[in-house]
């Protein structure tokens, strides 16, 4: 059995929040970098050499890429060799207060839905935790902001409405969107499992690699048609049409009821950020 301090926890959770709000991952940069060679419109050209120079500069200086800097979402995958010295899910969000108020991220979060009073620290973290086989602990901070999350939807379908129905949903959230999530937008589709179920295994999509493909042959391929379709509506960077709407569509599958069909599409923007650590 291995120990991990919860202070340690705490340390790596606000580390990885300053990082995934200042840095956006490689292959983000890089599925950005090819559009703008892709690109042949100059306005749209134009707003994805922004975009590019927007992520450098945060970088660089240490500056948030994205004023929104999200809700944190903390994905923590747990050994089942792993014992935890003291509160695990404390931790997490003490790391989310320190982080954000360290790094001098905006904090976003009411503690009411209603009564819109802000916590001031952007806890409470959204965490979802999975127990693994192994002695480690991952952790994989993803800010989420709220203008593309907001555009996000979910749809139970029969199972008559088959791969032509999760199709159409997902075209129909798109074209719904807009430029509201500041496109180029990274779709993440989930299909399967139930109604909860399917709205997390959507949002785990975006952590995928958007250069990557499903290891189903199946899915792959709906992958690639879906952002074929989507970048055809020609609603473009930023709204200002092109070529580029969306950067990658990935999808992560469950197994279902006989009478179900849910599926959930979780829109980012083209901001998708997200860092991992290892303890």
């Amino acid at each position: 059995m291995r120990e991990i301090r919860a202070e340690a926890v705490t340390e790596a959770v606000a580390a990885l929040c300053v990082r995934a709000n200042r840095e956006l991952p490689s292959d983000v940069l890089a599925r950005l970098r090819a559009a703008r060679g892709a690109e042949t419109w100059e306005t749209a050209q134009g707003l994805l050499d922004l975009l590019l120079e927007n992520a450098e500069i945060a970088r660089a200086e240490g500056m948030p890429i994205c004023q929104d800097t999200g809700t944190a979402v903390v994905f923590a995958d747990v050994g089942q060799e792993v014992h935890i010295l003291g509160d695990f899910e404390a931790a997490v969000h003490a790391g989310v207060a320190k982080g954000y108020t360290e790094g001098l991220l905006r904090k976003s979060i009411v503690a009411d839905p209603l009564r819109r009073v802000n916590t001031g620290d952007n806890t409470p973290a959204v965490i979802h935790t999975r127990l693994v086989p192994g002695d480690r602990l991952t952790l994989t901070v993803a800010p989420k902001g709220c203008g593309s999350e907001n555009m996000s939807r979910l749809r139970m379908l029969t199972p008559a409405q088959g791969a032509a129905g999760v199709k159409d949903f997902v075209l129909e959230t798109v074209r719904l969107a807009g430029a509201n999530p500041c496109p180029p937008m990274v779709l993440g589709v989930g299909i399967g499992g139930n109604f909860e179920g399917v709205a997390e295994l959507a949002k785990r999509a975006l952590l995928l690699p958007l250069d990557g493909r499903s290891e189903d042959p199946f899915y792959a391929a709906m992958e690639a048609e879906l952002l074929e379709a989507v970048n055809g509506t020609g609603i473009g960077p930023q709204g200002f049409g092109g070529k580029t709407t969306c950067l990658s569509v990935r999808i992560l599958t469950a197994p279902t009821h006989i009478a179900g069909l849910p599926v959930a599409v979780n829109v980012s923007c083209h901001v998708t950020r997200h860092a991992t650590a290892a303890l």
